[in-house]
């Protein structure tokens, strides 16, 4: 119990992290280059990670690290700097929620794992608070960014499932370095080809870079990914409910977008979504229902025990008797 309560926790940091990146991608950093933003966004953590893990791949992981890399890092992270640039960062991050859905429809597919009560009603609950808090906004929606937001989610759910399943017999640090380095060196050369030479960042630029690549992605996937290893795959995309909760905050505290009372709403039933899919909740619930089920069969008991039984006594007990001979007649 003690052990998942922990790799909740750790879980968690992804999210809050991913939900940060919309506000600073599209305060800080130029719109016009979203391929060199991901290649920049990956390629260093990735290094940063292989440096610490001092392990390269070996065998079928080598192609491996290339195809989870470009699902889950190149095509993600370029999808999401596009929908940065062309929707408000709650807008964003609360499109992206959907994913435990999918998450856990990819998780049965591939997985086996069962569709368990508990977690779909916690995906259904936190789908409502989504669709409350995105219906709550009063800025025009770009739809192009709502696809460009869509096509990343499915993508990430996909790749998600994928580590979980190759993933197994890979430690944390290297599975995840190997990704975000495959990732950025697949980008690169697209990035090269279709926005030509490296932008030049200024300084808040650079920062933001740096606040992206060490922590939103290189401290955020380790989290991630630990997480894949140590919980159910749809219990973790539960977690990923946080990412709008961060975005909706954090809109309304450094982009000035106004925080609606349906949205507070909203993000209510989103925290008891991620409450209701988490392991730890299940024993709870059981735990009440023997509770109550032993109460009702002891109140059961009690009135039985009160009230009268014919089924002890005699057929001639239960006629009344006859008059004794010269009794006064009633």
């Amino acid at each position: 119990m003690e052990a998942k309560w922990r790799w909740m926790l750790i879980t968690a940091i992804a999210p809050i992290a991913w939900g940060s990146n919309y506000a600073v991608i599209g305060t800080f950093l130029p719109a016009d280059s979203p391929l060199w933003g991901a290649v920049l966004r990956a390629l260093p953590a990735g290094l940063v990670l292989l440096l610490i893990a001092r392990k390269l791949p070996e065998g079928a992981w080598w192609w491996r690290a290339l195809v989870l890399g470009t699902i889950n890092m190149s095509a993600f992270f370029a999808l999401v700097y596009v929908a940065s640039q062309l929707l408000p960062s709650s807008i964003a991050s609360m499109i992206m929620a959907v994913s435990p859905i999918v998450m856990m429809l990819f998780a049965a597919s591939m997985l086996g794992e069962r569709l368990r009560a508990l977690p779909v009603a916690g995906a259904a609950v936190g789908l409502l608070g989504v669709v409350l808090m995105l219906a709550a906004g009063s800025t025009a929606i770009d739809w192009r960014g709502v696809l460009a937001s869509v096509a990343a989610m499915v993508l990430a759910s996909f790749g998600f499932v994928l580590v979980k399943r190759w993933g197994s017999d890979v430690s944390l640090l290297p599975l995840t370095a190997w990704q975000l380095v495959g990732g950025g060196l697949v980008l690169l050369p697209v990035a090269l080809l279709v926005e030509g030479p490296m932008p030049s960042y200024d300084g808040p630029a650079i920062a933001a870079l740096a606040y992206v690549g060490l922590f939103s992605t290189a401290l955020a996937y380790l989290a991630w990914f630990g997480g894949l290893k140590n919980l159910p795959a749809g219990t973790t995309g539960l977690i990923g409910l946080l990412n709008p909760v961060t975005g909706v905050v954090l809109g309304t505290l450094l982009a000035g977008e106004v925080l609606e009372g349906q949205q507070a709403l909203g993000m209510g039933f989103v925290l008891l979504g991620i409450l209701l899919g988490q392991p730890v909740i299940l024993p709870l619930v059981r735990g009440v229902r023997r509770r109550w089920g032993r109460r009702g069969a002891s109140e059961k008991g009690r009135e039985r025990r009160r009230a009268p039984s014919w089924r002890g006594r005699s057929r001639a007990s239960r006629r009344p008797s006859p008059s004794r001979p010269g009794a006064p007649s009633r």
